[in-house]
């Protein structure tokens, strides 16, 4: 798909400094660009890229001042960062805009579907499913019966929506990503072998969730295991059976959450978290990457470690930790020395 200089100034209502006619199809770096690129220049720093970069057209801010001729077409704008931002954005709604169904893919009778689907090859929707408007489903992902999908919700390729699952409006669910599917239940009987304990609950996520690939959402037990309105998920994140994420948390990749916790809202959860089950963490909570929580959190609080404890503590017994064999050396000189003053006062 090609642009020209002038219709993406259209675009960003920006001005052009150059040939409004040039086009471009792809974007770069504006250190990497090549012909037929679009970049941008908001940094100082990248300035003298400027002037040598092969980049077609380039988006700078409207008061930047050329030292030198340039080469590449200019696009001056108000803010060049917040414009290129708006222009990602529109590239991706364009690359991304699909309409219609792909075949081979098998959609119930029963199933309702709203206006402008996209229903990718290899697709399975089950009986009793109900997809609202402009919903893209891409190939080879599967919608288990009476599962419920709201409006402009986009769900990549590989995607496994087990039943009665419940998705709100504006959700976005990347590639692989399995919601519903059995909890983690299972009991031991007299014999020491284990028993699975039915997992009838479901899973309900709400609007503007967005979930990163690979990652795992279980049906609850009984009830549901909830992620609350704006929560975003990193990719590879498992959360267990009837676990609730509150609004607006965000939590980055490999982070494991076990059964019955709940979050807060509005929390900042690190890289490769394991967080124990059945507890109670408060709002607003930081969780530095690789920690283990195994008690409940207060709101506001900021944690590391494993087991997890006050970050600013942390940071101050860490100091100690890697000092810890020069320490050792000094009580043992320490120790020697009083020795000896012991064994001279005999």
């Amino acid at each position: 798909m090609k642009f020209t200089a002038e219709q993406i100034a259209q675009i960003l209502d920006g001005s052009v400094d150059g040939n409004p006619s040039v086009e471009v199809s792809k974007l770069s770096k504006i250190e990497e660009g090549e012909l037929g690129s679009l970049t941008f220049l908001s940094n100082p720093k990248y300035e003298p890229f400027l002037y040598t970069t092969k980049a077609t057209v380039t988006i700078i801010n409207k008061d930047f001042k050329l030292e030198r001729e340039v080469d590449t077409t200019l696009i001056r704008v108000e803010n060049a960062y917040k414009a290129f931002s708006k222009l990602l954005a529109y590239y991706n709604q364009v690359k991304t805009n699909k309409k219609g169904r792909e075949n081979p893919s098998f959609i119930s009778d029963s199933a309702n579907i709203g206006e402008g689907e996209y229903i990718g090859a290899f697709v399975y929707i089950g009986n009793n499913v109900t997809i609202g408007k402009n919903v893209k489903i891409y190939p080879n992902s599967f919608i288990g019966d009476n599962s419920v999908i709201g409006d402009d919700c986009t769900i990549f390729a590989g995607v496994k929506i087990y039943s009665e699952s419940k998705v709100g409006n504006n959700c976005v669910i990347h590639a692989g990503v399995i919601i519903g599917s059995d909890g983690f239940g299972f009991t031991p009987n007299e014999k020491g072998e284990y028993k699975k304990v039915p997992q009838t609950g479901n899973v309900v996520i709400e609007d503007f969730v967005d979930i990163g690939a690979g990652s795992t959402i279980d049906r609850a037990t009984l009830g549901s295991t909830i992620i609350r309105t704006g929560v975003k998920l990193d990719n590879q994140i498992q959360i267990a059976h009837n676990v609730e994420v509150g609004k607006n948390t965000v939590i980055a990749a490999q982070t494991g959450i076990a059964g019955s916790t709940k979050i807060g809202e509005s929390c900042m959860i690190g890289g490769q978290v394991g967080i124990s089950g059945h507890l109670n963490l408060g709002n607003n909570l930081r969780i530095q990457a690789q920690s283990g929580i195994s008690k409940n959190l207060k709101d506001g609080e900021t944690v590391q470690g494993s087991p997890a404890f006050n970050y600013t503590d942390w940071n101050k017994s860490y100091v100690h930790f890697r000092n810890f064999p020069t320490i050792i050396q000094r009580v043992n000189q320490l120790e020697k020395e009083v020795h000896s003053q012991n064994t001279d006062n005999e």
